[in-house]
């Protein structure tokens, strides 16, 4: 690994919280860095995992898809984050149990599950970071099965794009479709949704984009 990459990646295990240097160095002695290209796959539903990404730049979407055929996603994770259900795999000796893809493009340092398993077993610190962010997207997970199971799609879907948007109006380069993927509904409700949202004056519709013209009224709207 060269030296400015090492140095990214030491940055990135730190990102979430300071680890002993000898823990850092120990990991990128053994980690592999990758990249991968948006909308690739990298893991499958039963695959055996034989490394878990920690992400230096970019961000990946785990997702599980109904007999429907339809998608929802179960949380995403970003840079100085791992995958959860990866780390649950390794630790269980379970196969992976969803599907992970690229959603923006990926640099991620890859640590061996062999030495994953030793360092939870020998380190305080990295031990307490696995399982924190564990808890973490256990916690958002139930508020995903809250909001599928009992929240209304047309503040499902004003949430997700208040989200994305931040707190700047901005265009959004996003599909109907990706959107009911992301919330487990199909395009056609979605695309129902957007148009109520646009005739509100909230949002501007384009080909495969989304301009949020009033991110303060979108914000109240999923919020009612």
């Amino acid at each position: 690994m060269l030296k400015q990459d090492a140095d990214r990646v030491a940055a990135a295990l730190q990102s979430r919280g300071q680890l002993p240097p000898d823990i850092v160095t120990e990991l990128m002695r053994h980690a592999v860095l990758a990249r991968f290209g948006a909308g690739q796959d990298l893991m499958a539903v039963g695959d055996r995992v034989e490394a878990i990404p920690v992400i230096v730049s970019g961000s990946i979407r785990v997702f599980w898809t109904g007999e429907s055929g339809r998608e929802i996603t179960l949380y995403r994770f970003g840079p100085g984050e791992c995958c959860v259900l990866s780390a649950d795999s390794i630790l269980g000796n379970r196969l992976f149990p969803a599907r992970a893809q690229v959603a923006e493009a990926v640099e991620a340092a890859f640590i061996p599950a062999h030495m994953f398993n030793d360092m939870v077993a020998r380190s305080p610190e990295w031990r307490a970071r696995v399982f924190g962010a564990m808890s973490e997207r256990l916690l958002s997970l139930m508020g995903t099965l809250d909001e599928v199971a009992f929240g209304q799609m047309d503040r499902r879907v004003a949430s997700l794009l208040m989200k994305r948007a931040g707190q700047q109006p901005m265009v959004l380069r996003i599909t109907h479709q990706q959107i009911a993927d992301e919330l487990g509904s199909a395009r056609e409700v979605v695309s129902r949704v957007l148009e109520d949202l646009r005739s509100r004056g909230l949002l501007r519709l384009g080909r495969g984009s989304i301009e949020v013209l009033d991110p303060e009224g979108l914000a109240k709207y999923s919020a009612r």
